[in-house]
């Protein structure tokens, strides 16, 4: 792959905020589809940042919201990639803020720092052709551009939104724009590809520290000064840079595009043709994807008889379609969505009515993540919960006590180092231990393979808030005390 003459260094910065709702019950909060590893073993997140790994690029800075620090660090870590930064946001402020805080970091190396600002949850099939792009916008990307990417279109699609280009496509290099135009509605997206000269916006720009923070300066003066600010008094917590609440809450929540790209006048696009998708939709996804004779795809098993143009998904089991055209069917542990190709976007509207009923199937899947491994529900009652957990190589749970209930561990694969109170052992498989209400106790894995196990809860109270964190309480007494 050619890469630039000039070897011009480019700081990747990384989007990986979002829910992804249109692509529910897949997409979850607690794990948005942007993480989810359903391409071949991986997760758009890590095919992004892979797309930005070379002699050319910079360790990428990844801008999140902290409930997926420890996602953003696992993957990362699956892939052999070590970030310049994780920067954790307090809260979502839309994409105005990370392109001002990507500037400001990269500013402490160089101003003439060139970064690429890319979403974490776009497909880009070609990446010969993505990177293509890349060089042709870098020129005037030095010169003080922004650049902005745009997309061939391929029908009148009425969920992008187009750019105008000022003198129609050129080819892969940068062109003045002329306008940006918001999502249309159906005849006049069909207007726009029987005219020419319309792309569709890929929401991925290329431009130097520089430009951006005269862009700001000029165009959205205070949402950079309050990014300063709680960049000026983050602080450092593990792997992850934590801004600071107080500043960051008064930053303005606006799109880079409504801020900064619809009111400044250096504004080039590259025309790209990179098969790219933002998988906004389960109608997306099927329209990406590998395909039989009758236009049918699968993640999981799945058998068609006289079906057509359909998309599975299951997590378990079996599916079977029969006689349908057009449908989708997602089948999870806890969740089943059944519907047609053109209604796909209106999922969102299930998950907003979710939502208002407060219904922990947007929030989490039956497998919970965390830090050290997972945790999934296998069965739950009034008095009981029984759950499989995995725990990873070298990690551990924290010193802790339950009140109102009593756990029972059985080691079904690994070994398992076990401390209750003041002894420690170590527990193999097929063999089990018991921790009686009230006694501290932790969990580690000390050896080189994951550790599987099944995990008995029983008690009068149920609930994740019953965990006092001994070591926490500890760490704080001598805090206060000075002791230790």
């Amino acid at each position: 792959m050619e890469r630039d003459k000039n070897n011009t260094t480019i700081l990747p910065a990384i989007l990986s905020g979002g829910f992804g709702s249109r692509l529910w019950p897949l997409s979850r909060r607690q794990r948005p589809k942007q993480f989810l590893p359903i391409f071949e073993g991986e997760s758009l997140f890590q095919k992004t940042c892979k797309r930005t790994i070379g002699p050319h690029y910079l360790p990428p800075l990844v801008i999140s919201n902290q409930d997926h620090r420890f996602l953003i660090g696992e993957q990362l870590s699956e892939i052999g990639v070590t970030p310049q930064a994780i920067v954790l946001e307090p809260e979502g402020k839309n994409t105005a803020a990370p392109a001002a805080l990507a500037a400001q970091i990269a500013m402490r190396t160089s101003p003439d720092t060139l970064i690429l600002l890319a979403p974490s949850d776009h497909l880009i099939a070609d990446e010969a052709a993505f990177d293509a792009a890349l060089q042709a916008a870098i020129p005037a990307a030095k010169s003080g551009t922004i650049v902005t990417f745009g997309i061939k279109p391929s029908e009148p699609h009425t969920g992008y939104g187009y750019i105008q280009l000022q003198n129609g496509e050129r080819g892969p290099r940068a062109s003045k724009v002329a306008r940006f135009v918001e999502k249309p509605d159906l005849d006049t997206a069909r207007g726009f590809l029987k005219e020419g000269g319309y792309l569709w916006n890929a929401g991925i720009f290329l431009f130097s520290a520089r430009a951006m923070q005269e862009a700001f300066a000029q165009h959205a003066a205070q949402i950079w000064q309050t990014v300063a600010a709680s960049l000026s008094s983050a602080r450092a917590d593990l792997d992850f840079l934590r801004l600071d609440p107080a500043e960051f809450s008064k930053t303005e929540a606006i799109s880079f595009d409504y801020a900064i790209m619809e009111h400044a006048q250096n504004i080039a696009c590259v025309p790209m043709d990179p098969r790219w998708s933002d998988l906004g939709s389960w109608s997306a996804l099927w329209e990406s994807m590998a395909k039989d004779e009758n236009g049918n795809s699968s993640l999981g098993e799945a058998l068609y008889e006289a079906a057509e143009n359909c998309l599975v998904y299951s997590q378990e089991g079996l599916v079977s379609v029969v006689g349908l055209s057009d449908v989708l069917v997602v089948n999870t542990k806890d969740a089943v969505l059944v519907t047609s190709r053109d209604k796909a976007q209106d999922v969102k509207k299930i998950v907003s009515r979710l939502d208002a009923e407060r219904r922990k199937e947007t929030v989490h899947h039956v497998r919970a993540y965390r830090p050290w491994g997972w945790t999934e529900e296998i069965a739950s009652g009034d008095r009981f919960r029984v759950q499989s957990m995995m725990i990873k190589p070298g990690e551990h749970q924290s010193l802790q006590r339950h009140m109102h209930r009593a756990e029972h561990w059985v080691v079904v694969g690994g070994t398992l180092e076990i401390t209750i109170d003041d002894r420690t052992a170590l527990v193999s498989e097929n063999q089990s231990v018991y921790v009686p209400l009230g006694a501290n106790h932790k969990l580690k894995n000390p050896g080189q393979i994951p550790v599987q196990m099944i995990e008995i809860q029983s008690g009068s109270h149920i609930s994740e808030d019953d965990i006092l964190r001994t070591d926490v309480l500890e760490n704080m007494r001598s805090k206060v005390t000075g002791a230790g």
